[in-house]
């Protein structure tokens, strides 16, 4: 209530009102995936192929496995041949290698995926190595890496294509935009730089040795965060209007802590702690990104699901590829 004398700010009626537009991964995942099982089924009728993609698992790690069944559940839905390969935790570098090289030799495998993180005691790069590039779905290899920092068509990493497919189907400018990314890793944050910087984005990288980042942060028309820490990326690193795309996935299993997170959502985050023991965050504190921002993605259901789509079209173009097509 108002005290005597007092008039209501009309910029704090419109902060009140204002709510960050959820972007819809789920919607542009399915567009993906839809456009790439009417392929398949068009790369069968016309030249009697059907792509395979082999999905290569090292030990027990729980969210390995839902990774793995997830993409394994998806491919078949969508018309592709999968086989998956679960290994003991105990296998060594060696007999890893084996597998690899013989999958490689197989003319009917189209893509290979080996599940990270591997087990410590295997060297990951040599087996990323090992990939033949043009069966190398995930993008990783260094071939691949290089082709895509030379612009050059290639596969690339299926996080950054999401992140990408996002932005162009939510008609959100990417040429000309300042664009920051606060996180330089392999997977993410170089190669969805090399994506933004093809479509004549201006690109800023962050990281744990950046100062003074909210001041950088904020220029960025489109904010990516894909540093790992739950909800880091707050109100005071977002420019008003932004578009914050969130690639973290933190589980939460402390109530307090969800109800200041989550904001008028934290009795439903809470009520799912209390059902299954966690609930997820992204790297965006969502509750204060939704003060500030113009649209952001949501965790669950933004950026995660666009990985599994894109690495299905990456299968298919592997398929194609190959066959000189």
């Amino acid at each position: 209530m108002l005290g005597f004398g007092e008039t209501m700010n009309p910029m704090k009626i419109e902060c009140e009102k204002k709510r960050a537009q959820l972007l819809d991964g789920a919607r542009v995942a399915e567009e993906i995936k839809r456009e790439v099982a009417e392929d398949i089924e068009r790369l069968k009728r016309e030249h009697g192929a059907v792509p395979c993609l082999v999905v290569v698992r090292v030990g027990e790690d729980p969210a390995s496995r839902v990774y793995v069944r997830n993409k394994v559940r998806t491919s078949e839905a969508l018309g592709l041949r999968s086989e998956h390969r679960a290994l003991k935790a105990e296998t060594t570098t060696e007999e890893l290698l084996n597998l690899i090289e013989g999958l490689n030799a197989r003319d009917d495998v189209d893509g290979i995926l080996v599940q990270l993180p591997l087990p410590k005691e295997i060297d990951e790069r040599r087996v990323i190595e090992a990939i033949d590039p043009a069966k190398d779905v995930d993008g990783f290899h260094p071939i691949n890496v290089g082709r895509l920092s030379l612009g050059q068509e290639t596969l690339a990493p299926c996080t950054p294509v999401g992140i990408i497919e996002l932005l162009e189907r939510n008609a959100i400018t990417i040429s000309g935009a300042n664009s920051c990314i606060v996180g330089r890793s392999q997977i993410v944050g170089r190669p969805v730089a090399q994506l933004l910087l093809q479509r004549d984005a201006t690109v800023i990288i962050c990281h744990s040795r950046t100062r003074d980042l909210s001041s950088i942060t904020r220029q960025a028309d489109v904010l990516i965060a894909a540093i790992g820490r739950p909800g880091f990326i707050k109100g005071e690193h977002i420019k008003p209007g932004a578009t914050v795309i969130d690639v973290g996935i933190n589980r939460v299993t402390d109530e307090a802590q969800a109800r200041e997170l989550f904001g008028e959502e934290a009795e439903k985050r809470i009520e799912i702690i209390r059902a299954r023991g966690y609930t997820l965050v992204g790297d965006v504190h969502p509750a204060e990104a939704d003060q500030v921002a113009g649209r952001r993605t949501p965790v669950p259901g933004g950026v995660g699901l666009l990985t599994v789509a894109a690495l299905m079209r990456n299968t298919l173009k592997a398929a194609r590829w190959r066959r000189g097509l």
